[in-house]
């Protein structure tokens, strides 16, 4: 625990956030080995999946790697029959990559397991961490909506 000193220093209150929310993540994503993709191939699929038809450049972009790099990923998804290319109807030199039903069965099960693995953590905290949880994450809306003004 911090120091009432050091609570309101943002660089520590930025490094603790980053830390936690990394391994919180790395912690339930051991629920992602049920979806039988590894986990550059389950987040570039989420993203065609929420995001609607992208193109392979905004996919990439998204995904912060280098758009050779996000053509093996789509190419693997595309075998196994995850993701379909489409030319894009407003300009025909463009290719919009769309989830196929597969691939969003797939998705949203693989985000059931993790939801899951995380709620179990969830529900062994107090009702009152429980509402101090809930108030934090409005705050890291908040901090995440910030970002774009």
């Amino acid at each position: 625990m911090l120091s009432t000193e050091n609570r309101a220093n943002p660089e520590l209150l930025a490094e603790r956030l980053h830390s936690a929310a990394i391994r919180l993540l790395r912690s339930v994503r051991k629920a992602d080995q049920s979806s039988s993709l590894n986990p550059p191939r389950l987040s570039a699929l989420s993203v065609i999946v929420f995001a609607g038809p992208i193109t392979l450049g905004d996919l990439a972009a998204a995904e912060q790697v280098k758009p050779p790099t996000m053509t093996r990923i789509v190419q693997a998804l595309e075998n196994q029959g995850l993701v379909a290319k489409r030319v894009d109807a407003s300009d025909r030199r463009s290719v919009r990559l769309n989830a196929t039903m597969k691939g969003q069965r797939l998705l949203i099960q693989a985000r059931r397991e993790r939801t899951r693995a995380l709620a179990q953590r969830v529900g062994l905290l107090s009702p009152q961490e429980r509402s101090a949880l809930e108030r934090a994450i409005d705050l890291m809306a908040k901090l995440i909506e910030n970002r774009r003004t």
